[in-house]
């Protein structure tokens, strides 16, 4: 039987995907393709929604069944390796939950990051102070010193990504809630944090949005959600939406589609990036 992994990597999903699509052009079913691995028909299509891991062994035969030329076999193999190979957030498996994992892989693979934010600094933002203080206050049922450690570790390094030659472009929209609410007695937290917005509110690949309480309800009232893109053709967007004690990806069409009206509606109602940048250091002085 396949073994089982706390969460896939992005790899494993576009080339789960992928070997789908080899499979229906070869005109085999799930069944057929069983039959030639004499497994169960669930193992392929396990391997194909990337709940298993790609064993190579499988990948090999199956592409071979599927008529793929040698040289593409090679080379899908290779990625497959590559692919198989545990994400570097999985050292922090003993604090991440297993519904977080497949955000982190996605969140290090996308071209864009779009978000609505109601309560907090979206975490690739935050400072270490900030992150601490939420962390803290038990807001994702974390206590204990070395947990919050841990959790305020991870934090850290998945800010690394938007210092990368070519990062993502991350695009937030925050509600005025997020600026407003204090995470700690110490005014300069929030300080801190506010200078860490604008710093990187400057950058070219990341755009800053703050939902006013002026403007009044707005469609992303309900819950925080993420919205990812990816380069890979065989990558869908995604969404990702968070709840007390646990998470939903989103990947059909008609769900994704409802995600990205609802944040082209809230962005055009939410303060420019210079209005925001305004807002910010409005904020900033009342800390």
């Amino acid at each position: 039987m396949s073994d089982r992994r706390a969460a896939p990597t992005v790899g494993q999903v576009v080339l789960g995907k992928r070997l789908q699509e080899l499979r229906e052009a070869s005109g085999l079913g799930r069944e057929d393709a069983a039959k030639v691995l004499r497994v169960a028909p669930a193992t392929v299509r396990r391997m194909e929604t990337a709940e298993v891991a790609l064993k190579i062994p499988y990948v090999q035969v199956l592409l071979g069944a599927y008529g793929v030329p040698e040289d593409e076999v090679t080379a899908f193999v290779t990625l497959a390796e590559e692919a198989n190979r545990p994400g570097w957030w999985q050292r922090y498996s003993d604090v991440l939950p297993d519904w977080f994992s497949l955000y982190v892989s996605l969140e290090g693979a996308a071209r864009i990051i779009r978000s609505y934010e109601p309560h907090f600094v979206p975490g690739l933002l935050q400072t270490e102070a900030y992150a601490r203080a939420v962390l803290a206050a038990g807001t994702v049922g974390v206590a204990g010193r070395e947990p919050v450690d841990r959790h305020v570790a991870l934090r850290m390094e998945r800010q690394r990504l938007l210092d990368r030659p070519q990062p993502p472009h991350l695009w937030v929209v925050m509600d005025e809630t997020v600026l407003r609410r204090p995470v700690s007695e110490d005014g300069g937290v929030m300080r801190e944090q506010i200078d860490k917005l604008l710093e990187f509110g400057a950058r070219e690949r990341v755009t800053l949005q703050v939902a006013e309480f002026a403007t009044g309800p707005h469609p992303g009232t309900y819950a925080p959600f993420t919205l990812f893109r990816f380069a890979e053709r065989e990558l869908p967007d995604l969404v990702f939406t968070e709840y007390l004690t646990g998470a939903l990806y989103l990947d059909s069409r008609a769900e994704v589609s409802a995600h990205l009206e609802v944040l082209d509606h809230m962005t055009a109602l939410a303060a420019s990036a210079q209005r925001t940048e305004h807002i910010l250091r409005e904020c900033r002085e009342g800390y």
